[in-house]
């Protein structure tokens, strides 16, 4: 591991930076969910979750439960079923219905094989130990329940990856710029599974591919934009930068009536 990506590393898994800044409340986190009301196919992934959990009765816990999203659509859609929401982040649980808790993902305070299921969806890649919540998850789910993950693909929206390179190196006057953060990389699709395979025998990977098509630039921008927390770790003017991106997304727009982003993300089932 480089210097730098391990700076990076410890930036991504920050408990202070994650709950004091990141997701002391849920505007970054709803930006970069908002983008993909552009996606093509678009997926209901809450209800891919509920399906999953269509023979699941009892306790489900969902670590890293962000702002709630999948939470609310259970109660909507599965009111027999006992939910807790957890978090290390308390400002983002704010409007979560509850119960919901504080709690580290690599101490969960439940006790053995007390939940039916449980969900970590596109969180584990925050946790400074991923084996050791790989673990825990494993311990609080029941011995015939299931684990329900979610990530990116390495290859995730690399347009916008290319985009913040062109915007940086404007900015510095060097061609290309440092690459962004990657939130993922440490437990990305392709990362997932060895992982989870140290605990569950059979995870199946549900692979979620799509196209985001935006015909104005306001909605990238403010997904990269959402980064503002890991602004430190980008070694380029985070604003400016951001700036010159939103005025080369003006431009291609322009000149071809849209800018389109590949998707690649996906959800893991696992069980014993």
């Amino acid at each position: 591991m480089t210097e730098l990506s391990a700076a990076h590393d410890a930036a991504v898994t920050d408990r202070g930076r994650l709950a004091g800044s990141a997701y002391s409340n849920d505007r970054d986190l709803a930006a970069r969910q908002s983008l993909y009301q552009w996606q093509t196919p678009r997926y209901d992934l809450p209800g891919i979750v509920a399906e999953q959990l269509r023979g699941v009765n009892g306790c489900v816990v969902d670590v890293g439960c962000g702002n709630g999203k999948f939470i609310q659509r259970l109660r909507q859609d599965r009111p027999d079923l006992t939910l807790l929401g957890l978090d290390i982040a308390p400002g983002i649980l704010a409007g979560v219905p509850g119960p919901v808790a504080v709690a580290d993902a690599t101490r969960l305070p439940l006790a053995t094989g007390s939940a039916e299921a449980a969900l970590a969806l596109h969180m584990l890649y925050h946790v400074s130990d991923i084996p050791q919540a790989v673990r825990e998850l494993s311990r609080v789910v029941a011995r015939d329940g299931l684990l329900l993950t979610s990530t990116n693909s390495d290859r995730d929206k690399a347009e916008l990856d290319d985009l913040w390179q062109r915007a940086a190196g404007d900015v510095l006057g060097t061609g290309r710029g440092p690459a962004r953060i990657s939130l993922s990389a440490r437990f990305s699709l392709e990362k997932a599974p060895a992982f989870l395979g140290e605990e569950f025998g059979r995870v199946e990977t549900i692979e979620l591919p799509g196209t985001i098509t935006v015909r104005d630039a306001e909605p990238v921008v403010a997904h990269m934009a959402s980064y503002q927390a890991w602004a430190d770790q980008h070694d380029v003017p985070f604003e400016a930068t951001i700036e010159r991106a939103r005025t080369i997304l003006d431009e291609h727009i322009s000149r071809r009536g849209a800018f389109e982003i590949h998707c690649r993300g996906g959800i893991l089932v696992c069980r014993r």
